[in-house]
């Protein structure tokens, strides 16, 4: 959730201010992008992990704060609800073995914060959806004091005019509304952030699009919420409707949610994206930086367009830095968080590694696959996991055909190495991190396979509430000890 602000109130001046900022923003934008060697550099792969605190019988614990300030890491960031925390890796220059490095700094980052949890009797967990979480444990007592938190909550509720309908379909489906959108934080992510040179970024962003279904569907790791067995990634519509502000229509126009797959490939760059994300969501947070960007230097902080991205979640969002002279990265938002740091350090290598692998043949795939069918992939990936079935573009086809997305994966693996290799990750690095992938092709199993079937077996015995709880303390002694999820015992 991001960048802080300095007030919860505001005007309508305040939102026609912060419209003009956006358009100076976008016109400053569009120079930059269009001037010999900006964002030149080499690359690097970053990530930010979303974790849980938990007390020592699994339940939320509200000492987020607390765990900041007692570690005092500058990277450690607050979020929503008060027992999630978010930490911002350091990037990783791609010359070295950055997602070796991303696991080392994982396990080394979470052991400093366990250290400074057990002082609170608490625990932190990398989880995509917490199996032990209670409806008690939504609401405005929960949401961490800081002002952007309240201002959005605030704006979302205006906007919303009414309660938030939560409708999830599944094997026990889910039905609540939700006064607030406090529901949004249950969901914790591992957000990769891939450099990105301007010339390349239409086809390595489409092509990062195009893979994220399989990258998805792998590395599934949220099958439940309140106990219901819902979708095997449920934090994809959760997301999605926990902060849904629009009343839709069936029979009328509806504008897209602020969390969404995209609108349609993009055809020149970037630019595409940023201005899509002014011209179709109205500002949220209208707080300007007090300059113009017009005046701000050959990196300007574009502060009021970065802070505006960061109340639209695309599934894979495009980010504009002003570091290291300015440059652009893709940030993916769609893998969840865990199972194990080397399962993450594994995800983040199959996606960049397979989307590098295709994005020399884009121009030529296109035409095979119209983007709501990728779209299409997307949620069922979401939905299904290992076992979901999917369309995939082929060279020279003849119509559209569906196939187990475990073959497509599968077939997709020498690609992924391939594409590890033209970027210069280490061929042991790659190795090691395409095993893990397949080695969950081989067993079939992910971290939501495996909390699922776990917990009908913990079911045989227990009571539902008894069971999550188990399967709570198994899942976190085996993340702990840092074992691929395909290898933890069924």
């Amino acid at each position: 959730m991001g960048i802080e602000i300095d007030r919860t109130a505001f005007s309508e001046a305040d939102f026609a201010r912060f419209r003009g900022a956006l358009e100076d923003n976008l016109a400053t934008l569009a120079r930059l992008l269009a001037a010999p060697g900006f964002g030149a550099g080499p690359g690097s792969v970053g990530a930010e992990l979303e974790l849980y605190i938990v007390d020592g019988d699994g339940r939320p614990c509200h000492v987020n704060q607390q765990l900041q300030q007692a570690l005092g890491d500058p990277r450690l960031a607050l979020e929503l609800n008060r027992y999630n925390l978010e930490y911002n890796l350091s990037p990783q220059p791609l010359a070295a073995q950055p997602f070796a490095a991303i696991e080392a700094e994982i396990l080394d980052r979470l052991a400093a914060l366990r250290a400074v949890a057990a002082q609170c009797d608490a625990r932190v967990v990398p989880i995509g959806i917490l199996p032990t979480l209670r409806q008690a444990d939504f609401g405005l007592h929960c949401i961490t004091d800081r002002k952007r938190y309240h201002a959005l909550v605030a704006q979302l509720l205006q906007r919303r005019g009414g309660r938030f309908h939560i409708d999830i379909d599944g094997e026990s489906p889910l039905r609540i509304d939700m006064s607030d959108i406090t529901l949004e934080g249950a969901n914790a992510s591992f957000q990769v952030h891939y450099r990105v040179a301007p010339a390349q970024f239409a086809d390595t962003y489409n092509a990062i699009q195009l893979v994220t279904p399989l990258a998805l569907a792998v590395g599934a790791n949220s099958p439940t919420l309140f106990g219901h067995r819902l979708w095997h990634e449920t934090r994809v519509p959760l997301f999605k409707q926990s902060i849904d502000t629009r009343h839709v229509d069936r029979y009328s126009w509806n504008a897209p949610p602020r969390v969404n797959f995209g609108q349609g490939w993009i055809r020149h760059g970037a630019l595409e994206l940023f201005t899509e994300m002014v011209r179709l969501y109205p500002p949220l947070l209208p707080v300007c930086a007090g300059r113009s960007a017009r005046a701000a230097g050959a990196a300007p902080a574009l502060a009021e367009l970065r802070l505006h991205r960061s109340t639209v979640w695309l599934w894979n969002r495009p980010v504009y830095d002003d570091a290291d002279g300015g440059h652009l990265r893709v940030e993916m938002r769609a893998l969840p968080a865990g199972p194990s740091a080397l399962d993450m350090a594994a995800n983040a290598a199959f996606l960049v590694g397979l989307a590098e692998g295709m994005r020399p043949v884009m121009a030529d795939l296109l035409p095979a696959i119209p983007f709501g069918i990728a779209e299409y992939n997307f949620y069922r990936a979401a939905q299904f996991g290992l076992d979901a079935r999917l369309v995939w573009p082929q060279p020279r086809q003849s119509g559209l055909r569906e196939q187990p997305v475990v073959d497509i994966v599968r077939a997709a693996l020498p690609l992924a190495r391939q594409g590890l290799d033209d970027i210069g990750i280490d061929a042991g690095e790659a190795a090691r991190y395409l095993a893990v992938i397949e080695g969950r092709l081989r067993r079939h199993r992910n971290g939501a396979g495996w909390q699922r079937r776990r917990l009908a077996t913990l079911e045989q015995s227990l009571p539902r509430d008894a069971a999550l709880h188990a399967l709570l303390e198994e899942y976190i002694g085996f993340s702990t000890d840092n074992l691929p999820v395909s290898e933890w015992p069924p």
